[in-house]
């Protein structure tokens, strides 16, 4: 399944735990995450202001929620977030660690590159994004 991403998606939630989000309104000039779609995948990060989690979650329109499939990394070593009573902002990002590298080259000046390419696609390959 490909995972779709959207600009301006951001709610807020007051969902405590480890377990799947339940998602409130869009907050103010931002859109809902019905843009994704229902049963889509997406990029996300979860955040109060302190701690935080980025990961890939699935979009659920009944009950208008938000499972927490991958954590790609975390304030909490990169696990997921056992988060407290209070209100955290969720919202559609694209992780750095899914763009980081270039396409290799045939030149011997490219060889860090390559190296990064790979090791990028390998996790990309280990989580499941992207298919051969």
């Amino acid at each position: 399944m490909p995972i779709v991403t959207k600009d301006r998606v951001k709610v807020t939630s007051t969902t405590t735990g480890t377990g799947t989000f339940t998602l409130g309104s869009a907050v103010a000039g931002f859109q809902d995450f019905s843009a994704i779609g229902n049963g889509n995948q997406t990029y996300y990060c979860i955040t109060n202001g302190t701690a935080w989690e980025i990961g890939i979650g699935t979009y659920t329109a009944s009950g208008t929620t938000l499972s927490r499939d991958t954590v790609l990394e975390s304030s909490n070593s990169n696990a997921k977030v056992d988060w407290a009573a209070g209100t955290k902002d969720v919202f559609v990002t694209f992780p750095s660690n899914v763009t980081q590298g270039t396409a290799p080259t045939s030149d011997d000046m490219s060889i860090g590159a390559d190296q990064i390419s790979w090791n990028n696609l390998k996790k990309q390959l280990d989580l499941g994004v992207v298919s051969v």
